[in-house]
């Protein structure tokens, strides 16, 4: 039982990990050439002076809303791993750990509707900026952490707790 709590603890600071990079990092979306955007500020390189021109994002409303959801996904996941700790000392033997899946659920979620938001509407979020690029590695590690919170939260779900 152990070995489990350890594989399911890792596996939640793994998604942790995920999103606070896939949030916070500055590649949502790669640019030709070396520059890439993030969810919170868009720098580009000017050759010109060889600088950083940094401003903050557009005014778009579904880059607002996949900015909520993936900080929501980040608060839900949080407070997921803190209500497991809370019921593995807490609960009495032969409990399930409903509050804590469905938690991990609702980040799965959220985190598959602001992956997909932007992948949506990419072309509106990234309008003021030029054609061609790429989605980049943190939009990649959102997709990456839906199915592993997705699996985690039915994980948690069929986990009872034993002595």
């Amino acid at each position: 039982m152990s070995l489990l709590l350890l594989v399911v603890s890792a596996l939640h600071i793994l998604i942790l990990i995920l999103l606070f990079v896939a949030t916070l990092d500055k590649s949502w979306w790669t640019l030709p050439g070396k520059e890439s955007l993030n969810l919170w500020y868009d720098c580009t390189w000017i050759n010109d002076n060889k600088t950083w021109a940094c401003s903050n994002v557009s005014e778009n409303g579904w880059l607002k809303a996949v900015q909520v959801l993936m900080v929501l996904s980040l608060i839900l996941c949080c407070l997921s791993f803190i209500l497991f700790m809370f019921q593995l000392y807490t609960m009495r033997r032969g409990g399930l750990f409903y509050a804590t899946g469905f938690c991990q659920l609702c980040t799965s979620v959220a985190v598959f509707t602001g992956a997909l938001i932007y992948a949506i509407h990419a072309e509106e979020i990234l309008a003021k900026h030029p054609r061609g690029g790429s989605f980049g590695y943190c939009f990649a590690l959102a997709w990456v952490a839906f199915p592993l919170a997705l699996a985690s939260g039915i994980i948690y779900i069929h986990l009872r707790k034993r002595e």
